[in-house]
């Protein structure tokens, strides 16, 4: 797609004049000039006819004109989000200070009408924040799209006018020293989650009753996890959906004064341990039971002495994982990691403590004992370094949902394998040209081959088992959303050495192909594939209903909602109707029959096994049943809900069929010109040789027809999409066997003919 559409179509209305105008760029540039010339643009034809007045006009179109309008344009937008959202702090913090009076007053007629008003005022600055949050998204796709405006017209005008001056340099500095391609939206995130967080508490106050309750129960409790990847153009939008729900949680308190002013989100690095055989990875691939993964741990630079931890996590066969971990200085890792050190000063610190368990203790010994066990006995040393900014969020005191955005995220060879061009001095546990120089992503000093920075960001949600409770709407919409990539099992430690060290191990992740191809999704293909996900699973819910006895389950209608929230009322409602319709009927026959069927509830279990194709069961007097009584408004549908929507079949599908059709015509072609060499290297009075080519002949026509009839028949069922089998045994039968009788019908004329001339 050309650019000049793709602008047309990401433009907001209301913003419509403020954004690059493209098309006048093209004009000064006189592109239809050098498009109708039938000389090259480098010709000197096309060179005459641009001056210098021409390119001042350009330059000062492009950059005096349109990109300071667009800085301008993006500027003021910003600082009016920035003072709508200082007014809506305001508005809460005289909200707050309200209910405190008014707590302190006795009056409950009073109580109740300011808790009326303060219901409102909260209700319209929820609404407030919804929309300055959507003005913070279009605002980051405006500043997106108009900056590969302005690079696409400098590479238009040097590609085609370039010959003596170039735009891009001096563009690439002007837009440098401008902001609105590099800013920083996350202070003003953190913002609007502290406000969102408050209104939540405000509207909703027993679900903070629910998170005391959640957390007083929740000791020891499993999580799930999901993972995805998501595209940097959409990590605004996944940022700013998730805030609505969920605040960000910042590491280090503070006020929100000081968190605008430069609290930056935290960097986590971990520093991965394997052998040279790559064990553990190998282990992890393959899904060994009870794989095993040992790693360092640390928030910041190392430079600035943070707390580090060793970890070590074990995979179950349950899917469940243990995990042991305990802090160790910076002076003590090599040691500890070469056994001559066993953390004896931090456990005599721990017994020297009055308030410390001797369980505590006792544990703190034997988690030293089996992480320095592991070492020794699979002989680890750091092999991979992983560094990634990590924004969580998750509400204060209720830990049902927790969620994690991993971006910037690069891998990096931390081994010393190659003894004559080591990365990691062998005799120290870390690389220092990183920690102490205090490197930041992206890295760029690091060479070529030892750093792999991973192209998206990952989302990590982790949702508190209950089997009681289903997981929240909004949380499904988000997983089921165009704007993230569902990357299950998906692991650092994995991915990083599968990038890094190709040629060491001989097994890959299965995700490794999808970092070859694009993740970004069309919101309305994303949206109708999920409603055929749930249509499907509803079908299956469904049939699996009638084996049990149990009814259709409710939640069959798929939601309409999405976090695009654009392109949800474009899909048709004649076909949302329909499909609903469609499982509102198969419910109500499937009461229908359990209704007739109640009577045999007390039917003989010994009858039932004697007798199995007799049997009484909902499902299988469904399939028996040629008609059956419908209850009053209920109508028999006409297709089922898998014949529904579009035909969509896998191009696979079509080819192997096609690739069938072509093999029979290979046989057909070698039986024809078997028969025709054979008819025409016979003599006339060779009759037995002539009779077998016509039956070759026959051969040949059988096997051709019969192609092309299978061809034709499976297209049909293909279409149908119908549940019989593909295969079909006779026309391989009737050849193999006609081949073979005219064979030994072949052979045993020559013998005999042989016998004729002997006693001739």
């Amino acid at each position: 797609m050309r650019f000049g559409k793709t602008l047309q179509d990401a433009i907001y209305e209301p913003w419509k004049p403020y954004y690059v105008d493209y098309k006048k760029l093209k004009r000064l540039l006189r592109e239809d000039q050098i498009s109708a010339s039938r000389h090259p643009p480098s010709s000197s034809s096309a060179r005459q006819t641009w001056t210098e007045e021409d390119e001042g006009r350009f330059v000062d179109e492009l950059v005096n004109v349109q990109l300071e309008k667009v800085n301008t344009f993006h500027a003021d937008t910003y600082q009016s989000l920035r003072d709508r959202t200082t007014k809506c702090e305001a508005v809460l913090e005289k909200l707050t200070s309200q209910g405190d009076k008014g707590s302190d007053q006795g009056d409950p007629s009073q109580g109740l009408n300011q808790d009326e008003d303060e219901n409102d005022i909260s209700e319209n600055t929820l609404k407030e924040l919804d929309k300055i949050t959507e003005g913070i998204n279009e605002l980051e796709k405006y500043s997106r799209i108009n900056y590969t405006g302005f690079l696409k017209a400098a590479k238009k005008h040097d590609r085609r006018r370039g010959s003596n001056y170039k735009v891009r340099p001096l563009l690439q500095v002007r837009l440098a020293a401008l902001p609105f391609n590099s800013e920083d939206y996350s202070p003003l995130l953190y913002r609007l989650s502290a406000m969102y967080m408050y209104l939540r508490h405000q509207l909703q106050p027993h679900n903070g009753q629910a998170a005391v309750e959640s957390a007083l129960k929740g000791a020891g409790s499993k999580y799930k996890s999901y993972k995805f990847w998501v595209h940097p153009e959409n990590l605004l939008e996944v940022k700013t959906y998730i805030v609505r729900h969920l605040p960000v949680l910042v590491y280090n308190p503070q006020t929100s004064k000081i968190v605008e002013g430069g609290q930056h989100d935290p960097t986590i690095t971990s520093l991965y341990f394997d052998n040279p055989q790559f064990s553990l990875y190998s282990d992890k691939v393959s899904k060994v039971a009870e794989a095993s993964s040992l790693r360092l741990r640390w928030f910041g630079h190392l430079s600035d002495k943070p707390e580090i931890f060793i970890e070590k996590k074990t995979t179950q066969e349950s899917g469940a994982s243990d995990e042991v971990r305990f802090p160790i200085k910076e002076k003590y890792i090599q040691p500890f990691i070469s056994g001559s050190y066993k953390m004896e000063k931090q456990l005599e610190k721990l017994q020297n403590r009055q308030r410390v368990e001797p369980r505590d203790i006792q544990h703190m010994r034997e988690s030293v004992e089996e992480i320095q066990r592991f070492l020794s006995e699979k002989d680890l040393h750091p092999v991979l370094r992983a560094n990634y900014t990590r924004t969580a969020f998750q509400i204060p005191g209720d830990d049902r949902i927790r969620m994690s955005l991993d971006t910037a995220m690069a891998f990096i060879r931390e081994d010393a394998l190659d003894h004559d061009r080591p990365c990691r001095d062998p005799e120290d546990w870390h690389r220092t040209d990183i920690d102490y120089n205090r490197m930041e992503f992206p890295f760029p000093n690091i060479k070529q081959g030892e750093i792999s920075r991973f192209p998206y960001a990952l989302l990590d949600i982790k949702i508190k088992e209950n089997p009681n409770k289903r997981i929240n709407e909004w949380v499904t919409e988000l997983m089921s959303s165009h704007l993230v990539k569902e990357a299950p099992k998906f692991s650092r430690f994995v991915h990083g050495i599968a990038q890094l060290f190709e040629d060491n191990v001989n097994t890959f992740p299965f995700w490794l192909s999808d970092l070859e191809t694009g993740i970004r999704k069309d919101p309305e293909s994303a949206f109708q594939e999920e409603q055929e996900k749930i249509a499907k699973r509803a079908e299956d819910e469904q049939a699996v209903g009638s084996f049990l006895g149990s009814k259709s389950p409710s939640s069959l209608v798929p939601p309409v909602g999405s976090p695009a929230g654009k392109f949800a009322q474009r899909i048709s409602s004649q076909d949302h109707i329909h499909s609903i319709n469609e499982v509102e009927t198969d419910r109500g026959l499937s009461e229908a029959v359990e209704t007739d069927t109640r009577d045999y509830g007390t039917e003989s279990s010994a009858f039932r096994s004697l007798l199995p194709s007799f049997s009484r069961s909902k499902y299988a007097l469904t399939r028996r049943r040629k008609s059956l009584q419908l209850p009053p408004g209920v109508r028999e549908p006409g297709r089922l809900i898998k014949d529904s929507g579009p035909v969509r079949v896998e191009p696979k599908v079509w080819l192997a069929n096609q690739r069938t059709f072509v093999k029979w015509q290979h046989i057909c072609v070698l039986l024809a010109t078997l028969s025709l060499a054979l008819y025409n290297g016979a003599s006339e009075s060779n009759s037995v040789a002539r009779g077998l080519a016509v039956v070759y002949v026959l051969i040949a026509v059988f096997a051709g027809g019969w192609g092309w009839w299978m061809y034709i028949v499976r297209s049909r069922m293909i279409e149908e999409r119908s549940g019989k089998d593909f295969d079909n045994a006779l026309g391989p039968t009737v050849v193999c066997l006609a081949l073979a009788v005219a064979l030994c019908l072949n052979f045993e004329f020559q013998v005999h003919a042989n016998g004729n001339k002997k006693r001739d």
